[in-house]
């Protein structure tokens, strides 16, 4: 089956959104929402922009934007729902093509491709979900996370798209926690699938979809008790779904066990490697795509 993700539509959404750093409240910022927006309009969805007030660990006072997608012929409703989403912001000295546009990319073109030939949806409804303030603690997620709870959201499962882009096939390019040492490859060109104890279903669905992409490497991982101790695996805005009691995955290259440009100015287009992300972001294409056909198992926490 040939790729169906266009890997030019991947390249000039990197070129329109990783020009320029993206920090919390930035015209740059409110420039990529409204460009994310757009091109999400233009494929069928419908976009909604939900502002919320928190505190940073910082102690700073910040206000974020959350820009949530349903489809216009398969509206959320009040049913089961399955979350993909991708954070938008970046820290201020870093333009953050790999962290997070890379991923931003992958959510639009799923978002382009699903309605086109939509899977019979097994009373599963679909939202994507660009969330803000991620590089501040995961606010976006936090936010959202409580929402669900406080509206008491049946919601399946959580994916949260966090650098997509990085690859380096030369030996001895991945870094790995102390832990997992000889248990995964030290090669950096696999996709990794991260999900805690509650969250095997969806690591399982969304890892076979995944492996249905020729040539495309996964490797999964299985936390316990939301790691804790293990804080790498934490880093993006499926935690806070993890501790709200959600199912949750990370989709990452890694980030900074392999990519020498995490957080700085290098981050850059240029810097990705571009059949990499094309082919991750069609398995994370199939891997949604099935999961929306066949459905999600209920949670007691639910």
């Amino acid at each position: 089956m040939p790729l169906l993700v266009d890997r030019q539509r991947l390249k000039t959404h990197l070129a329109e959104l990783a020009a320029t750093p993206r920090p919390a409240s930035s015209p740059e910022l409110e420039a990529a929402r409204q460009y994310v927006t757009r091109e999400l309009e233009a494929s069928g969805w419908s976009v909604s922009r939900q502002p919320f007030d928190v505190t940073a660990d910082s102690g700073e006072r910040l206000q974020g934007i959350n820009l949530v997608a349903e489809h216009r012929q398969h509206a959320l409703g009040n049913g089961p729902r399955f979350c993909v989403g991708a954070h938008l912001d970046s820290r201020p000295n870093t333009p953050g093509a790999d962290d997070n546009i890379s991923a931003v990319a992958t959510l639009l073109e799923i978002a382009r491709l699903l309605p086109l030939d939509w899977p019979n949806p097994a009373g599963l409804a679909l939202e994507l979900v660009a969330f803000d303030l991620e590089e501040d603690g995961m606010l976006g997620g936090e936010f959202h996370a409580q929402q669900c709870r406080q509206q008491r959201i049946d919601l399946r499962g959580m994916v949260a798209l966090e650098m997509l882009g990085y690859c380096d096939r030369r030996p001895k390019t991945q870094a790995l926690p102390r832990a997992l040492i000889g248990l995964y490859p030290d090669v950096a060109d696999f996709i990794a699938i991260i999900g805690n104890q509650i969250s095997d279903p969806l690591r399982r669905a969304f890892a076979a979809g995944m492996r249905d992409v020729p040539d495309l490497a996964v490797e999964t991982v299985r936390m316990v008790e939301n790691d804790n101790l293990l804080q790498a695996s934490r880093l993006s805005d499926h935690s806070p779904f993890w501790d709200a009691g959600y199912p949750a995955l990370m989709i990452t290259d890694t980030s900074f066990l392999r990519n020498p440009h995490y957080h700085l100015p290098t981050d850059t287009p240029d810097t990705l490697d571009l059949d990499f992300l094309h082919h991750v972001a069609e398995g994370c294409y199939r891997a949604t795509r099935a999961i929306v056909r066949d459905g999600l198992p209920a949670m007691a926490t639910n």
